[in-house]
């Protein structure tokens, strides 16, 4: 039985004490999602993701990570990989922390190292619709690019499809948002930048009627962690490894 610790990698690590700017460098560089935090004696205490880095727009902030920690999934090194899955799902993160005894931090366990052997070890049951999101929020392409970053920062959604005449033309996710400097400095100062600016425009698409096994399968192949679902008139719903993972027997 594979356990937490065969998947186990080095995750980034900060103090209460440091600046947020610090977590938003480390995820604008790295492939990390979140970042944990922990308190002078090393002790998890939570942790801050792409969504909470992105509500400070300054260059430079004296802002630290205390007041935007969240509770944070963690597990032991012989926590079965199944149980895993379970708090990914749950907390709807890309990472769990894996801690010792003392609470201490000894590395995370990534969802996307994790979702192949899951999909291949378990029955997916269902097709996409049973578990897609169907209020899925959309953007025009024209749009400011202020509108989307409020968008996440206030809704908790990770990604909005960009719509024209009811035909789905990009996707639009926080990890654009944080990875062009110059698309954080045209947030900070409200200029003329658009959604088009920062959308990945080749998409991978999914029907509502195929298997969500299908859907795990498209995810693995071309390494994305959600697909837009199309039917004969447009967008209908957005699906993600999280609601993958919910189609599990």
């Amino acid at each position: 039985m594979r356990c937490a610790q065969d998947f186990m990698v080095e995750v980034p690590v900060l103090k209460l004490t440091d600046q947020i700017t610090k977590a938003r460098q480390i995820l604008r560089d790295l492939r990390f999602r979140e970042v944990y935090v922990t308190d002078a004696r090393k002790v998890l205490l939570g942790y801050v993701d792409i969504t909470d880095v992105l509500r400070v727009t300054a260059t430079k902030s004296d802002v630290t990570l205390e007041g935007y920690i969240k509770d944070a999934a963690h597990v032991s090194c012989d926590t079965e990989v199944e149980k895993v899955a379970k708090l990914l799902r749950e907390f709807r993160t890309d990472s769990v922390a894996i801690v010792n005894g003392q609470e201490h931090i000894a590395g995370g366990v990534l969802l996307s190292a994790v979702f192949p052997v899951i999909i291949s070890r378990n029955e997916l049951r269902g097709l996409v619709s049973d578990h897609m999101t169907k209020k899925v929020v959309t953007a025009t392409p024209d749009e400011p690019l202020q509108k989307i970053y409020s968008m996440i920062v206030e809704s908790g959604f990770t990604a909005f499809p960009g719509v024209k005449k009811q035909k789905l033309v990009g996707l639009a996710s926080r990890r654009d948002l944080i990875s062009s400097h110059r698309i954080r400095t045209g947030i900070a100062q409200n200029n003329h930048a658009t959604i088009e600016d920062v959308m990945v425009k080749e998409i991978i698409t999914i029907a509502p009627d195929e298997y969500i096994s299908t859907a795990a399968e498209l995810m693995v192949k071309h390494d994305v962690s959600r697909l837009p679902v199309i039917d004969g008139t447009g967008l209908v719903g957005i699906v993600d490894r999280h609601d993958v993972l919910a189609g599990m027997v």
